[in-house]
């Protein structure tokens, strides 16, 4: 049997393209190797790094398969409404909506079914208790703008739909006196904790968007969905750049032989992405919770892990390392 590797794994949001997510996380579960050593999630992202931890929590790699499995099976369209309340098409209705209308008008009783769904699939004082590996969600201060990072002891439902509270859709989730809204606004996914906090040398980025774009968005379109891709990703891309500067920065200073200088060298990076498909979606399709889609989407997910594990070489050292100068230089 293959020598166990302990990732961190950092965890993008992205509405119902987590379901790509839940496909990498699937593939790797069946690799005998796999461990967590923490997670951070945003948005959906969080939802999976829960589903991850509470399976895993209840019945190892395999049991954590099944609560992925479950908890996408669940949010996933009622055939019966194939014709699409949430599908593609009805998403762009729905931001045009929006646009005018406050969740606190559309919605004022501020109905949200994931709360039913996740009290019905965590027992969150047996995870907080109990949890197999760290977990750390990031939520956004709706009035100080500050991230606000909820972590496996102290976890509860509020603290979910907080990371995964978009504006548009949701009234705001009060915590302790504070509100939050989505955590994609402050860290998308978060990285700090994972690099500061653990041991462990790697780290895998599972991200929903690509890093970059290829062509310069000139319709209105396309300029609103960009508009609404910078929003959820720069601070992320602020803190890979801080990331790489001071990796550059601690090779031109060898004699620096602090803890955390001689960690920050050793970090290895690595990532999944999204493939052309997911890429090129309409951001409408975050609302998209129609069961083929969903079902399509995991899939691409399994397929890009099974390249990253490809080239992963033997799986004992995880040795190819995502080029982080050229992206975020």
């Amino acid at each position: 049997m293959a020598e166990a590797i302990s990732l961190n794994l950092a965890l993008q949001g992205g509405g119902a393209h987590g379901a790509f997510t839940w496909g990498v996380l699937d593939r790797l579960l069946e690799e005998p190797w796999f461990r967590v050593e923490a997670v951070s999630g945003t948005s959906a992202g969080a939802m999976n790094a829960l589903m991850l931890a509470e399976g895993w929590r209840k019945g190892g790699a395999s049991g954590a398969r099944a609560q992925l499995e479950q908890f996408w099976r669940e949010v996933t369209q009622p055939a019966s409404l194939s014709a699409g309340i949430l599908s593609e098409s009805a998403g762009v209705l729905w931001q045009s909506l929006t646009s005018h209308l406050s969740p606190y008008d559309l919605n004022p009783f501020d109905i949200n079914p994931l709360r039913g769904l996740l009290e019905q699939m965590v027992d969150f004082n047996g995870l907080n208790r109990d949890s197999p590996f760290r977990i750390y969600i990031a939520a956004t201060d709706v009035l100080s703008g500050r991230l606000k990072l909820f972590t496996d002891d102290q976890l509860q439902v509020d603290h979910l739909l907080a990371s995964a509270c978009l504006p548009s859709l949701n009234q705001a989730i009060e915590i302790d006196g504070h509100y939050y809204w989505d955590g994609g606004f402050a860290g998308n996914p978060v990285l700090y904790p994972l690099l500061m906090e653990s041991k462990k040398l790697d780290l895998l980025m599972i991200l929903l968007q690509p890093l970059q774009r290829d062509t310069l968005p000139k319709s209105s379109q396309a300029i609103a969905d960009r508009v609404a891709e910078l929003g959820f990703q720069t601070t992320f891309m602020r803190e890979m750049r801080a990331v790489v500067l001071m990796q550059q920065r601690l090779k031109r200073r060898p004699w620096l032989l602090g803890g955390l200088e001689r960690r920050f060298r050793r970090l290895r990076f690595h990532m999944v992405g999204p493939d052309e498909t997911l890429a090129g979606l309409h951001r409408s399709s975050k609302l998209d919770t129609r069961g083929d889609f969903l079902l399509a989407l995991r899939d691409r997910g399994r397929a890009q892990a099974s390249v990253f594990i490809e080239k992963s070489g033997d799986k004992l050292g995880l040795r190819t390392s995502c080029a982080l100068k050229h992206y975020f230089l």
